[in-house]
């Protein structure tokens, strides 16, 4: 999927997505997306560890730039995550999500995102519902 167009809207003024360092990756998948985030003070806990909100967050805006890559012009917005978190991620270290779209309705959007470390270790598995809000301005 490419994602390029989505991130130059991303990049133009300070989001969520900036403040928290995630970059945007495109895919050679029409249905995958991918993001990757540096672990550092911008996103960890107090014990130097990855937040598991950041993780949720990096999870929701990669599905987000998925569901609006493939549908321009529209508002997608997240209005169901939920997640498990299942190993720790220490300051220093990368994250990458990988988001899979399991539904593509007019209206709703379903993906899967998994969450892995730089040694490809699974960190969280995240699901994501996106309404999809047409004729947006």
């Amino acid at each position: 999927m490419n994602v390029e167009s989505i991130k130059q809207i991303i990049e133009s003024k300070p989001n969520l997505s900036t403040a928290l360092g995630m970059e945007f990756i495109s895919t050679p998948e029409d249905d995958t997306c991918m993001a990757r985030m540096k672990v550092d003070e911008r996103n960890r806990q107090p014990f130097g560890f990855l937040s598991g909100g950041a993780s949720l967050a990096l999870a929701e805006n990669v599905a987000g730039v998925g569901s609006s890559a493939l549908c321009p012009g529209c508002a997608c917005v997240g209005i169901e995550v939920s997640g498990s978190h299942v190993q720790a991620v220490s300051e220093g270290d990368t994250v990458t999500a990988y988001a899979s779209l399991q539904h593509k309705g007019s209206t709703l959007h379903v993906w899967n995102v998994e969450v892995r470390n730089s040694d490809d270790e699974l960190i969280s598995t995240v699901r994501v519902t996106n309404y999809i809000i047409k004729n947006h301005k």
